[in-house]
């Protein structure tokens, strides 16, 4: 027995030889014809029409078919356009829009949208504010005349605003109890100090206790007029009978400002800012560089190198097993307990960086891991680390695009940064002249010794200098 089970292993030993002689290498590309139908599916995408009426307003969409539609209005003023007295004024105006109108009371426009089966909604950032509706598209029109009823027809009333008031300021409490909000607000205030980017969407406490409906007028007649809005629509819309409806709504829209807005440049300032608290569990931190604008060439090569170092959570797994090198010396030294890269862009301006949650006693040793990875983008990066980079962006930007929603959001957002919408297939080819060569020229000429914003909150005892930190933005090399 002895023997023959000694003749099995030896011809098994032979049959594994005799196949690893044989294996076939493994295919870096695809085949043409995966390709071909890749290529195939960014053309089939409908087409994003736009017409500019009369007025100034554009009236942008895609007509994807189906039975759902998502339509809204997308403007360009945000918390950026105002000033250090009216700060908080675009948010308090986006709450006091669905508190009813000259047409609807508050119940009559909440029973409206409820017996429609819709979704009302808006939200406002930093550069845009947005008013956007989700309803079967049979009731397209019904959307289009509630969203023009709260953008022209609000009755702003004084009962309503001290209600608001209240809300806006327990909302606040809420906002600070989240350290990821409180962190990046921080990061802009240091990174703009002085400049309208640098101040919360929110606003003040003081300003959101003294804010009158006479300063919620005036915004509106400053920001709200046609030149700055699109009307945008996607899922089952059909672009003429939406510029019908535009024209029909949208009518009365003034086009010229009572007072002509002023978006103030923003000056970057590299610095730090410590809130030391050691009785929180982790310690959040925030290290960043000045990035680019939305239209800047450099924006495609910064999210490759950004998607680069990548993301790593503790609690899903897989960490030592993850594409990017700084997820695998995290997870392999136990070093934080999730990181995550970022891209921030405004009109003029950005934000590239990072924002990790550690234990206080790896802060250092994720530091020096963090910047090594930096400072590796600048000089060492391959060319197979940017094609899998480049590979998971399109990814995650195309299946973002999967709905309505998303897709109307992207429409919105790109005629108002871009003054088109980019086609899917210019995307792709864009993304695909990012190379290895590429991306260590950007990130030499906006990462490497430039001076970055840092911020950290908790048990942060083990946060490096800033000089230290500086200092390490560079490699001293002969």
């Amino acid at each position: 027995d002895y023997h023959v089970q000694k003749l099995k292993m030896a011809s098994i030993a032979r049959l594994i030889l005799a196949n690893s002689a044989k294996r076939v290498p493994l295919v870096r590309h695809a085949s043409p014809a995966a390709s071909q139908s890749y290529q195939q599916s960014l053309l089939n995408v409908p087409e994003t029409r736009v017409t500019t009426l009369p007025s100034g307003l554009r009236v942008a969409s895609e007509d994807s078919g189906g039975s759902t539609c998502t339509v809204g209005l997308w403007i360009d003023a945000g918390s950026r356009y105002e000033d250090e007295q009216t700060n908080g004024v675009a948010h308090f105006l986006e709450h006091m829009a669905f508190k009813g109108t000259k047409r609807r009371t508050q119940t009559q426009l909440e029973l409206e949208v409820e017996n429609m089966g819709a979704h009302l909604n808006a939200y406002t950032s930093r550069e845009q504010t947005v008013y956007y509706a989700k309803s079967f598209s049979k009731d397209l029109e019904k959307s289009v005349d509630i969203l023009s009823d709260i953008l022209q027809n609000s009755t702003l009333g004084e009962r309503e605003i001290e209600r608001e008031r209240g809300v806006i300021l327990r909302e606040m409490e809420e906002v600070e109890q989240q350290v990821e909000e409180v962190i990046f607000d921080h990061v802009h205030a240091n990174a703009y100090q002085g400049t309208p980017l640098g101040w919360t969407i929110l606003g003040p406490t003081q300003n959101i206790k003294r804010i009158s409906r006479q300063d919620i007028v005036n915004y509106i007649s400053t920001h709200y007029t046609t030149p700055r809005m699109v009307l945008a629509g996607a899922g089952g819309v059909d672009h003429g009978e939406l510029v019908n409806l535009a024209e029909k709504y949208f009518s009365s829209l003034p086009s010229s400002p009572s007072s002509l807005p002023t978006l103030a440049p923003c000056r970057y300032t590299g610095c730090e800012m410590r809130i030391r608290d050691d009785d929180m569990p982790f310690a959040h931190i925030v290290m960043a560089v000045e990035g680019v604008g939305w239209a800047n060439p450099d924006y495609f090569p910064l999210m490759v190198a950004s998607t680069i170092v990548g993301n790593y959570d503790r609690s899903v797994g897989g960490g030592q097993n993850m594409a990017s090198k700084l997820a695998q010396n995290v997870a392999e030294d136990n070093l934080a307990h999730s990181f995550m890269s970022f891209n921030t862009c405004y009109t003029d301006t950005g934000l590239w960086g990072i924002y990790m949650v550690a234990d206080k006693m790896t802060i250092e040793d994720l530091f020096f891991n963090v910047q090594n990875e930096w400072m590796r983008l600048c000089f060492s990066v391959s060319e197979a680390e940017v094609e899998r980079a480049k590979n998971v962006f399109k990814t995650s930007l195309f299946m973002h695009l999967d709905g309505s929603t998303p897709t109307c959001e992207d429409i919105g957002r790109q005629m108002l940064t871009y003054g088109r919408r980019i086609p899917l297939p210019e995307l792709d080819y864009r993304i695909e002249q990012v190379d290895a060569k590429t991306v260590r020229e950007v990130c030499s000429r906006l990462v490497y010794d430039k001076c970055p914003v840092m911020v950290g909150i908790g048990p942060i005892e083990q946060l490096p200098d800033y000089n230290r930190v500086r200092g390490n933005m560079y490699w001293a090399r002969t």
